[in-house]
């Protein structure tokens, strides 16, 4: 996958240090990772699964299974962007997404422009306010300990350590509407996925898998692109741009059928 991350502080990876903190402790977040989306206003006022209506105003969200009423702190991989929202609602129910976002969420996300983009969500405790929020400082750690970077969308646990439980609410404490920067110039939309199949520092090598892949898939578009890595010139196979990932991995396990590895990856308009 191609996280494509904002350089902000908060995405910085710093080095370990020992906590001298007494009052420090460890404990165990539940970590969501995948594709986030969202309602339109035409369920304004709609009734929801959990009984209360949509306001799109509001910051809420739906999940398959989460408990109604819990909190998740929800980032955009792409642009750094947070939110604290409640889950009210069932769903989504397509495309392998893990959330549908009110309108009020989206928009900090940037998603409001794209439809969907790749989030990370953390679930933190019931007095955590809504709204935009801080990005959790350790957001490449929660991203790197995914145990299934590959699959559409995984939930695992994060053994994390906090001074204390009101240091946690710090950390994910909502920044004021003037501190929500504009995203519509920065937002990194996702133009769909592809397939790389194959990464060669002799160009013939994957000159003959794209003519294997073209002689199974005519159909598909089959490209190979040319990148300098660490002073060496390599030749990435790179299969189709796939609307929704599921496309791209049913490809992907053809490919697999002939004896072409390859993994989906995610690229973008700009």
């Amino acid at each position: 996958m191609l996280l494509g991350f904002v350089y902000t502080p908060a995405l910085a990876r710093v080095p370990r240090t020992t906590s001298t903190d007494p009052t420090a402790t460890t404990s165990s977040t539940t970590v969501l990772r995948g594709r986030a989306s969202w309602y339109g206003s035409y369920f304004q006022g709609k009734r929801t699964s959990s009984g209360e209506r949509y306001n799109r105003h509001a910051y809420t969200c739906a999940h398959k299974t989460l408990p109604f009423g819990t909190r998740l702190r929800v980032t955009n991989v792409k642009n750094g962007k947070s939110v604290i929202v409640r889950v009210s609602d069932r769903g989504p129910f397509r495309h392998q997404r893990i959330l549908d976002l009110s309108e009020a969420a989206a928009h900090p996300l940037g998603i409001v422009d794209c439809g969907a983009a790749t989030v990370v969500a953390e679930v933190v405790a019931d007095n955590t306010p809504l709204g935009p929020a801080t990005p959790p400082a350790n957001l490449a750690t929660l991203y790197d300990s995914d145990p299934n970077p590959d699959a559409a969308y995984t939930t695992y646990k994060v053994t994390t350590k906090a001074a204390s439980t009101e240091a946690a609410l710090v950390a994910a404490a909502p920044v004021t509407t003037a501190e929500v920067i504009d995203v519509a110039e920065s937002v990194d939309c996702p133009a769909g996925f592809l397939i790389q199949a194959g990464s060669f520092v002799d160009a013939a090598n994957a000159q003959a898998v794209q003519a294997r892949i073209k002689a199974h898939l005519p159909e598909v578009t089959v490209t190979i692109a040319q990148d300098l890595v660490d002073g060496r010139q390599r030749s990435r196979v790179l299969v189709g741009n796939f609307g929704e990932r599921p496309e791209a991995e049913a490809v992907r396990q053809q490919l697999l059928l002939w004896g072409i590895g390859g993994l989906v990856r995610e690229v973008a308009l700009r």
